[in-house]
């Protein structure tokens, strides 16, 4: 349990610090503009994609297969 709250908390601690990079470069860029420029580098887009993915897994998944066991 703890273990997920960390990493939730890391995935949320890595899109704050994106979001501050890209707005360093351009102050009055709106959310769409940076979330443009964040998923332009393949290394962001496998950091959303990994952070999706253990949310859908714990969070959606988790309640499936628990509902299911006997």
């Amino acid at each position: 349990m703890i273990l997920s709250v960390v990493v939730f908390a890391a995935c949320g601690v890595a899109l704050a610090v994106a979001a501050m990079l890209v707005r360093r470069t351009d102050p009055e860029a709106t959310v769409t503009s940076l979330f443009d420029r964040m998923m332009a580098d393949r290394t962001v887009r496998v950091a959303v994609l990994l952070c999706w993915w253990w949310l859908g897994w714990h969070f959606l998944g988790g309640q499936t297969t628990e509902a299911s066991l006997p």
